[in-house]
């Protein structure tokens, strides 16, 4: 079958499997974000890795992802979205197979990096796609069903790569993509036919644009994995990686508007509504992204879950989003998506707000109800967001429209999660010198619990000393595990009231008055 200049007029069998296809190939790469998470100290093992270097497995991969989020408008024009989605998969599969294999740190951060930026080109691809090919009530299911792909892959990476580690050893993490990544790429080949290439395209790029965009997102992106851990621009790297970020902006800004071929067109910035979509994009990612980092964060360091024992638990967001799913779409049908976006990001904050509560005896019944209600509302906030951002355009900006608020998504969350552990680390510092200040001071009676947890002790050990020191570690750790859990808390505040600032913006915000129609994919 030829490419066609109205991807609308498809039959509709062959629509739903194109973009089912695709909505499978963008899960791929979205669930391999966090599938390592559980494993990270697997993976330092088997590679014998040091505990800094381990981290550039995550760090390489989202980095590349980042820059190859807004680059792929371009590619897509250039190469079809046929092709550039069959190459972003077979690309992606034969680097999980090598991540798999790889034979030392260096080895596996290169081949993640690779992984990252060629599975990145089919996130903002599949959405441009769902709008091309659907209207009307069709494409009302696109955002809910693609936004619970976005929320619920980062939130089931953990567990399945925990649950794979423990049966089959951390290399299967990787080559599980192996079989369904050479199933989405030939499908991708053989159905995919929405729009013609333009490989005219590539004798015109402007590296220069190429070159500020990876400095830009890129030197960004390490400044924030990095930051919390090494105290922000008073490490040496972390400053050069942020002057090489902001000169990158500085370029990338003024390449956008006098380049005579920009790589990425930041021309939908013109429509304030896809502007105000963008902002609430970036506020859902810091949500999305930092209650996933948070909570099992919580369950590991205060409670002592495992990795299986923290999936199950936060699995219960996963079955609200998957429930709200038809919710979110019927109401976006019938609902003012501004009414929409207000309850949803309402509905957040109260999840956030309820969490902060949390004790150190908290689990799976006590977090059950807050993530559930978090699960639900953040379909509300996606799916009529998705809706303001795309529904403006017609097909020839659609795709840069796609790429760029998807990139603030990640945005979002690259920034959501770097925040809120410089939050963690400020608030436990902070409650610990509460505490020792009450315990030393205010409270007389922490001398005699000292002593009477020694005796205790002391009764199946003859040495006192040991008592005694054996006695003060139980209370320092019983200390640490009270300030980390109100940090939590602290931290989980704040996020509510970020959430419900950003409901000033609603009102704001207007719908485009008639969505574009979906008219062919420009092909020049």
């Amino acid at each position: 079958m030829s490419a066609t200049d109205d991807p609308a007029s498809l039959p509709d069998s062959r629509k739903y499997l194109i973009f089912a296809v695709m909505a499978f190939g963008q899960f791929m790469a979205l669930i391999d974000i966090q599938i390592v998470a559980a494993s990270l100290n697997d993976v330092q093992a088997g590679l014998s890795a040091g505990p800094t270097e381990i981290s550039w497995v995550q760090t390489g991969y989202l980095m590349a992802e980042l820059v190859m989020i807004p680059l792929s408008a371009f590619l897509a024009q250039a190469l079809s979205t046929r092709w550039l989605f069959a190459l972003s998969a077979g690309l992606f599969t034969l680097a999980s197979a090598l991540c798999g294999a790889a034979w030392d740190i260096d080895s596996m951060v290169a081949f993640r990096v690779i992984q990252g930026f060629v599975g990145g080109a089919m996130i903002p691809t599949v959405f441009a796609t769902g709008f091309a090919l659907f209207t009307g009530p069709q494409r009302a299911m696109i955002p809910a069903i693609l936004g619970m792909i976005a929320v619920l892959a980062p939130t089931l990476g953990p567990t399945v790569g925990g649950w794979l580690t423990d049966a089959f050893g951390w290399r299967s993490i990787f080559y599980v993509n192996i079989v369904p990544g050479i199933a989405v790429t030939v499908l991708s080949a053989m159905l995919i036919r929405v729009d013609r290439p333009n490989p005219a395209m590539f004798r015109r790029i402007d590296y220069a644009h190429l070159v500020s965009l990876a400095a830009f997102l890129g030197g960004l992106q390490y400044v924030l994995e990095e930051g919390p851990r090494y105290d922000w621009f008073d490490d040496p790297a972390i400053a050069a990686a942020g002057w090489i970020s902001l000169v990158g902006f500085v370029l990338f800004l003024e390449r956008s508007r006098n380049s005579d071929g920009p790589i990425v067109k930041l021309t939908p910035f013109r429509s304030p509504t896809f502007v105000f979509a963008c902002v609430f994009n970036l506020v859902i990612g810091f949500g999305l992204y930092a209650s996933t980092y948070l909570v099992p964060l919580f369950l590991g360091r205060v409670r002592g879950y495992d990795s299986l024992q923290i999936g199950t638990t936060v699995f219960v967001t996963g079955i609200a989003q998957i429930l709200s799913v038809v919710v979110a779409a019927r109401l976006s049908q019938r609902v003012d998506p501004r009414r929409m976006i207000a309850a949803g990001l309402a509905l957040f904050a109260a999840s956030l707000w309820s969490t902060s509560f949390l004790t150190s005896e908290w689990g799976f019944w006590s977090l059950a109800l807050p993530q559930a209600l978090r699960g639900f509302s953040i379909m509300l906030c996606i799916v009529p967001s998705v809706t303001l951002a795309l529904s403006g355009f017609a097909q020839a900006e659609l795709r840069y429209a796609s790429g760029l608020f998807n990139l603030m998504r990640n945005l979002g969350g690259a920034i959501g999660i770097a925040v809120v552990t410089t939050w963690l680390q400020d608030y436990t510092r902070i409650n610990a010198a509460r505490f020792g200040e009450s315990l030393g001071e205010a409270n007389r009676h922490a001398p005699d619990v000292v002593a009477e947890l020694a005796a205790h002790v002391g009764s199946w050990t003859a040495d006192a000393s040991h008592a005694l020191l054996v006695a003060q570690g139980e209370i320092v750790g019983v200390v640490a595990r009270q300030a980390l859990t109100l940090s939590f808390n602290d931290v989980f505040r704040l996020m509510s009231w970020l959430f419900l600032a950003a409901l000033v913006l609603v009102p704001f915000c207007r719908p485009a008055r008639t969505a574009a129609p979906a008219a062919a994919v420009d092909s020049h």
